[in-house]
């Protein structure tokens, strides 16, 4: 373990500050992705931040009727709460299918959405990386990429993004509120995420010295017809090979008036899958439209030596996750 210097926190203004004059300083809350990091020496922190302290805990209605959820809100109380579990069930679902109950007492939303790749070679210090170390190379390139992403990949980095509520955020449209040294900002959280290009060391938008502060969500009639369905090696505490988070508005007829999908396991960053909901769009949800959207949502896939079996896997997961959203009560 390195040394570090430690701070806490009193308002995101004073973390932000902070946050931008420290060089090599780090956000803390939860911990549960960066302590691991810490001790494996693949994050070397200089000075620590902690945000414990600062009021983002509360989830709150909006007047629109949709829902405000503080940064620092454990992931425990979000899956618990009886608005999220009621209107929001692909959150509620989502947070609840990743890590143990353990790290969801302490994970915070914030945290959950920022956490780095579980790619092996970005883990493994004594191999090259271009997301830990930039210009090393890409060590999953010809390695073993079985867990690795077939879609939004480039010739730098093939690391998959691991987690299950931001496949449930970028489904529902939700935004970010963000507070830095500048001010405050907000972003479409389809806009929080940077696939990696020739630069996969920057995974976000973030500009240095912000932190986010809450999210939103929008409310809408396929906030309750909505699901996440995670397809993992083992049935608990496991990264995902394929997920889907599936929010639908069906005419009585179960024709589709919106969908929105979100795709896990599969990608570097979040990744909405758009041409898959225009593609059930004005269709009635039946197995052959299900399938025709998987097709879509799969058709710009790359795959690898080791992982071509998630395009099958893939569409197999979406198709099952829409048919059963729609066979839900709104």
């Amino acid at each position: 373990m390195k040394s570090f210097t430690f701070e806490r926190a009193q308002t995101p203004a004073g973390a932000a500050a902070s946050l931008a004059a420290t060089p090599g300083a780090k956000l803390i809350a939860g911990g549960t992705n960066l302590l691991d990091l810490m001790k494996l020496q693949v994050e070397t922190p200089t000075h620590l931040i902690d945000i414990n302290r600062l009021k983002l805990d509360r989830i709150e209605d909006l007047p629109n009727g949709g829902l405000r959820i503080g940064a620092l809100v454990r992931n425990t109380d979000l899956a618990a709460h009886a608005r999220v579990r009621r209107d929001y069930a692909v959150l509620s679902r989502a947070v609840l299918a990743g890590a143990s109950g353990q790290l969801r007492n302490k994970a915070t939303t914030a945290g959950n959405l920022l956490q780095r790749t579980r790619c092996p070679y970005f883990y493994d210090t004594t191999q090259p990386c271009n997301k830990r170390q930039p210009g090393t190379g890409c060590s999953a390139l010809g390695g073993f990429d079985r867990d690795l992403a077939i879609l939004g990949t480039s010739d730098q980095c093939i690391a998959s993004y691991p987690g299950d509520f931001a496949q449930a955020l970028i489904a529902l449209d939700a935004t970010v509120e963000v507070a830095g040294p500048r001010g405050t900002r907000t972003l479409p959280f389809s806009g929080l995420h940077r696939p990696p290009g020739e630069t996969p060391q920057i995974e976000t938008t973030l500009v240095p010295g912000e932190l986010i502060t809450a999210l939103t969500v929008p409310a809408g009639p396929w906030t309750r017809r909505s699901l996440y369905l995670k397809v993992r090696d083992r049935a608990s505490y496991e990264f995902a090979l394929a997920s889907a988070a599936v929010a639908l508005d069906l005419d009585g007829d179960r024709v589709v008036r919106e969908a929105r999908i979100g795709l896990g396991g599969v990608a570097t960053v979040p990744w909405r899958a758009r041409e898959a909901e225009a593609a059930l769009k004005g269709k009635r949800l039946d197995e052959a439209a299900a399938e025709s959207a998987a097709e879509a949502a799969f058709a710009g896939a790359k795959t690898y030596e080791h992982n071509a079996f998630k395009v099958p896997l893939g569409k197999s997961t979406l198709v099952r996750a829409l048919l059963q959203a729609s066979a839900m009560e709104a």
